[in-house]
């Protein structure tokens, strides 16, 4: 049986990662963790971020069992995750890196384009992913679309013209750089629910690569290895109750175990995190990991 598996976002949009797993890990335990109460981690600096993050990550292993560890976040995956894997004795897989390999294996024109908020664009985290695995990338910040997300305009018309916009803008980019881009990067994890938008903006026969399935498929192999590893049943998780996992449905068959948690603005993690995970949340838990 697979075991526990940490996810942690600074918000809501990891769940998007989240749902990708549970569609390659059925069998899996998940405990989920939104930091909610200190979000955006963008604005933060980079000690300030590692020093969350790795809070964050130690209440998952710690206090929830978690054996493998998949950080949802693209800012804490391009700043923290270093300290993030000094941090806890478990695996740890971010976003970036399986999203530039899933790219690299894409591009025939070895150039891609990578869209994502301002804080992972101003890192440079893809980019120097896409560069060591020989290609050539342009990126853009897209700050108006988390907010559309979050409003729920995933198919609104607003919300298309937006995206064409940005995806015109960066394929100038790249044309005044001689770049022939074939390939398209979400670098955020909220863009997954726009992925019907992207698709009928992008220019014919670019593909996209969506970094939450990218990451999912590569936490699934990993946590493959893990099991094989070390077998038998996957570590307790002192302190929750048995039906938080979810229960029995067949003899062969069990619904997905979630648990989630956040650290703020429960009421609304409830709300937005059923429309990222496309199934109801059940009841998120509140928890203080301090300032």
């Amino acid at each position: 049986m697979s075991p526990t598996v940490g996810v942690f976002d600074s918000g809501f949009g990891g769940l998007t990662v989240l749902k990708a797993l549970l569609e390659r890990m059925p069998g899996a335990r998940f405990v989920f963790l939104g930091d909610t109460a200190r979000l955006p981690y963008g604005s933060k600096s980079r000690r300030t971020i590692a020093r969350y993050a790795a809070e964050s990550a130690q209440f998952l292993v710690k206090e929830q069992g978690a054996e493998f560890l998949v950080i949802a976040c693209n800012t804490a995956s391009a700043l923290a995750l270093d300290a993030i894997q000094e941090a806890v004795p478990v695996p740890v897989l971010g976003v970036i890196e399986p999203g530039a390999a899933a790219a690299a294996a894409s591009s025939k024109t070895k150039a891609v384009v990578v869209l994502a908020t301002e804080a992972t664009v101003a890192s440079h985290a893809y980019a120097a992913a896409c560069r060591a695995r020989g290609l050539r990338g342009v990126e853009k910040a897209c700050p108006l679309l988390v907010p559309l997300v979050e409003e729920g305009w995933v198919e609104h018309p607003v919300t298309e013209e937006v995206v064409r916009i940005y995806l015109k803008e960066v394929m100038e980019e790249a044309a005044a750089a001689g770049q022939s881009p074939d390939t398209l990067v979400l670098g955020c994890t909220h863009y997954p629910l726009l992925r019907g938008v992207f698709g009928r903006a992008v220019p014919d026969g670019m593909r996209i690569i969506d970094s939450a399935a990218a990451t999912a498929d590569e936490a699934a192999r990993l946590v493959s290895q893990v099991s094989k590893a070390r077998p038998g049943a996957p570590t307790p998780v002192p302190g929750l109750r048995s039906e938080t996992w979810g229960t029995q449905i067949r003899e062969d068959k069990f619904e997905p175990r979630v648990c989630c948690f956040a650290t703020d603005s429960v009421e609304k993690f409830e709300r937005l995190g059923s429309r990222f995970l496309g199934l109801p949340v059940g009841r998120v838990e509140l928890v203080d990991l301090g300032g």
